[in-house]
């Protein structure tokens, strides 16, 4: 005969059980919708749209200005510009800039080839190339060149079709407001079997133009220390992987079929205060969706692992090699 007692207790643990099964399928519920909205907030809706005259001329005029200056000025009403120049210089010798377009360069046999450097500041990287032509929308940078340089915008660039052995660009794209037109140009000037060395600033993060890892917390109202106190989680690798990887799933199965749109996420760049890199970002691309561009129109990426790219599993800052197949498209 069973005892009552035991019919008790087993009937509660059950209950409890049964308490708990909920409770854990209410949790994973909102984890994952919690889940889903961040995929969907960071997903790429922007694509190229056609820019108003004063957006244009506020870009030109800030590069102007920051290149203008010497790179020694003092601190004066100028501090913004020599900033600029400060953070560039220094990041370039961070991650060896000069190293990886040198190396780029002897790989593929560029030393006497015509390139074209798009973005060209400066002209830091003139020296590595004997034919070499620098396009810069700063029209006060020409005298620091001693080789050729063009006045011209990434967008509608002055150049015939077929032009150039290689192309290299860095830290350039983030801050072009219509960048999938910018690539149709590279694309456009670049020959066929000819190849690209493209380093933009992936995926700007949007708190950046406002300061946030750089500024106290006593700046902000509760909301910017909101901001400010979720960065490092922002910043670690499971979330990046969380928020980038169900995309570029998503994206590179689209792109299989068809020529694809560069999808990227549009920032509000500060021309006021130039609190750090990607402050005066206006885009955030990923690296994944770029060379989905590419390959979508039959170009080869060079220093991607596998059919999808390793850009799956890349969360970092990897520089994207192209080789142009014109021939596929």
């Amino acid at each position: 005969m069973t005892d009552p007692g035991n019919r008790g207790r087993s009937s509660v643990r059950m209950k409890r059980y049964a308490g708990y099964l909920t409770a854990l399928k209410h949790v994973s519920l909102i984890l994952l919708f919690a889940a889903a909205a961040l995929v969907i907030a960071h997903f790429p809706f922007d694509v190229d749209a056609p820019l108003t005259p004063r957006e244009l001329e506020a870009a030109r005029s800030y590069y102007e200005a920051a290149y203008r200056q010497p790179a020694s000025a003092p601190s004066s009403a100028t501090e913004y510009e020599t900033r600029y120049l400060r953070v560039a210089r220094a990041a370039a010798e961070a991650f060896h800039v000069e190293d990886l377009v040198r190396q780029f360069v002897e790989r593929y046999g560029l030393r006497d080839k015509p390139i074209l450097e798009i973005g060209s500041g400066r002209g830091h990287l003139q020296d590595l190339a004997t034919d070499y032509t620098g396009l810069d929308i700063s029209p006060s940078v020409a005298g620091y060149y001693h080789k050729k340089f063009v006045l011209g915008s990434a967008t509608a660039m002055p150049f015939a079709d077929d032009t150039f052995d290689a192309i290299w660009s860095i830290w350039v794209f983030e801050h072009v407001p219509n960048p999938e037109q910018a690539l149709r140009e590279a694309r456009r000037v670049a020959r066929d079997q000819s190849v690209l060395f493209l380093m933009p600033a992936w995926d700007c993060p949007s708190w950046a133009a406002d300061g946030y890892e750089y500024r106290p917390y006593s700046d902000f109202g509760l909301w910017g220390k909101l901001v400010k106190a979720s960065i490092p989680l922002r910043r670690a690798n499971a979330f990046v992987a969380l928020t980038r990887l169900p995309t570029r799933l998503a994206r590179d199965l689209v792109a299989r079929s068809t020529p694809t749109k560069l999808r990227y996420r549009r920032l509000k760049p500060n021309y006021e205060v130039y609190w750090g890199p990607d402050a005066d970002a206006v885009n955030a691309i990923d690296r994944h969706e770029m060379m989905l561009w590419f390959r979508s129109r039959g170009d080869e990426c060079l220093n991607c692992d596998g059919p999808a790219g390793s850009a799956l599993t890349d969360l970092g800052w990897t520089p994207l090699v192209i080789r142009v197949h014109k021939g596929e498209v």
